[in-house]
């Protein structure tokens, strides 16, 4: 489907956010994602929903409501999915309108996209980038998300390149990206692009979305308990002794 640059495809979107980037935040949640993650608590952002089309006009208004919020806490607007890129039309185009207001913009993003001139476009008029890594080896990439982790790669390659900051965020889901020989695996993936990395940030697996998955009549195939405490202050640890500031949600 070809999307606009004046219309956006919402799922929905929260005004006071604080765990999507520094200070409060405008969460906007846009639909559609080209993975499939075994572990998505979100599934249902994966479809389009045609309903639910809104313009730039009505949702730049929406987002500088909250402006004031912004300015006092250093936050800005986030915008998440879904995968958030595939509106990239629409983005560089309510980006270019905000960054006129100083508002600080941030994207939350698997980097599973096809570089072009207007996504190098959006990614200079983004401050923070969250890097949602879902594994270090392709074939588990693959396995875990319906696609290889190339893409992803020379995501981060370009915006090391742009000189750009971004967080990253690992989930840890047991049996594949809880051991210490992964968060090792993890750490010579991004070692590279040191001065581009602020966070690293570790997102717990969870069961929460398994009731979204069986409205939609999709089959969760994953059967693994949440990790534990001990594991993830383990891993916290691990990343923070390699000099990595550690996000623990």
């Amino acid at each position: 489907m070809q999307f606009e640059k004046d219309f956006a495809y919402i799922h929905s979107y929260l005004s006071g956010g604080t765990v999507d980037g520094p200070g409060i935040r405008f969460v906007l949640f846009l639909q559609t994602c080209p993975l499939r993650c075994k572990f998505c608590h979100n599934p249902d952002t994966w479809f389009l929903n045609l309903n639910n089309k809104k313009g730039i006009d009505e949702v730049y208004k929406l987002i500088l409501k909250y402006k004031d919020f912004y300015f006092a806490t250093n936050g800005g607007i986030t915008v998440s999915g879904g995968e958030p890129l595939v509106q990239y039309e629409f983005l560089l185009n309510l980006f270019t309108r905000l960054k006129t207001d100083n508002i600080h913009t941030c994207i939350d993003t698997s980097g599973y996209i096809d570089m072009n001139e207007d996504i190098i476009k959006l990614i200079n008029l983004t401050d923070l980038f969250l890097l949602d890594i879902k594994h270090t080896d392709d074939s588990t990439h693959k396995f875990l998300t319906g696609k290889s982790n190339k893409k992803v790669l020379l995501f981060l390659d370009k915006l090391a390149e742009l000189n750009k900051k971004c967080w990253i965020r690992q989930v840890i889901l047991p049996n594949f990206t809880d051991s210490i020989e992964y968060i090792d695996s993890l750490i010579s993936l991004i070692s590279p692009y040191r001065n581009s990395i602020d966070k690293i940030e570790l997102l717990p697996y969870h069961t929460m979305g398994k009731e979204k998955w069986k409205k939609l009549n999709l089959s969760y195939e994953l059967d693994i308990e949440p990790p534990t405490k001990e594991c993830l202050h383990k891993i916290k640890s691990q990343l923070e002794k390699n000099g990595y500031e550690v996000l623990l949600s």
